[in-house]
């Protein structure tokens, strides 16, 4: 059997879309938001677009961040894509309404400065060494963004005893310097749109793919 992945359905993102880029890779993909089997998936897919605070209140009536929080507590592979990133950190600020996020990393998601927002289009990222997400791609490539929140810190401390490898930050500018993916275990993220990325979104999600056992 091939590898089994589930795009979570808690009523936002581009389903379909993102359906049909993993899909293409040759593996079984549901779409749905059932508890088990969201948890049994070899590899886990959650979307997001819109609205933080939307978000959150979706996956919460899906109890996703408990999908979430089992499958990494079992090292089971999870990749967040777009609002669906932005939740994965512990708060989100929209329009002076502070909403608490799934908290696997600190930070707070918040509006960018820019001269132009939406940041909607093509843009380069800047990766750090020894990332396997970005493997194959160089450093001219471009991904497609949507977006007018992002993480413009990044506050996970370093492992003082060196045990715990850090997690490899990629990012991106539009105005702000902000987040644009994060590795870090079993868990990966991207701020932008793999599945509307064209060739260099679908080696990023063959590269994920190839994480999954």
């Amino acid at each position: 059997m091939g590898k089994s992945i589930v795009v979570l359905d808690y009523g936002s993102g581009n389903l379909r879309s993102a359906e049909r880029a993993v899909a293409r890779h040759g593996v079984d993909v549901t779409v749905t938001s059932d508890f088990d089997t969201a948890l049994a998936a070899d590899g886990l897919v959650v979307p997001g677009v819109g609205a933080f605070e939307a978000c959150m209140t979706g996956l919460r009536k899906i109890k996703g961040e408990r999908i979430i929080g089992r499958r990494l507590a079992g090292g089971r592979p999870v990749l967040g894509i777009c609002v669906g990133m932005q939740i994965l950190f512990e708060r989100g600020v929209e329009h002076g309404v502070e909403t608490e996020g799934c908290d696997e990393w600190p930070g707070t998601v918040e509006r960018l400065s820019a001269p132009v927002l939406p940041h909607m289009g093509w843009n380069t990222v800047d990766v750090p060494s020894g990332s396997r997400l970005f493997a194959g791609l160089d450093a001219e490539t471009r991904f497609y963004f949507v977006h007018s929140y992002g993480v413009k810190n990044w506050e996970l401390q370093a492992d003082p005893s060196g045990n715990i490898r850090p997690p490899l930050v990629t990012w991106a500018e539009h105005g702000d310097r902000f987040v644009a993916a994060v590795e870090n275990g079993p868990l990966c993220a991207t701020q932008f749109h793999p599945e509307k990325s064209g060739d260099a979104g679908a080696q990023l999600l063959e590269n994920w793919l190839a994480t999954v056992d």
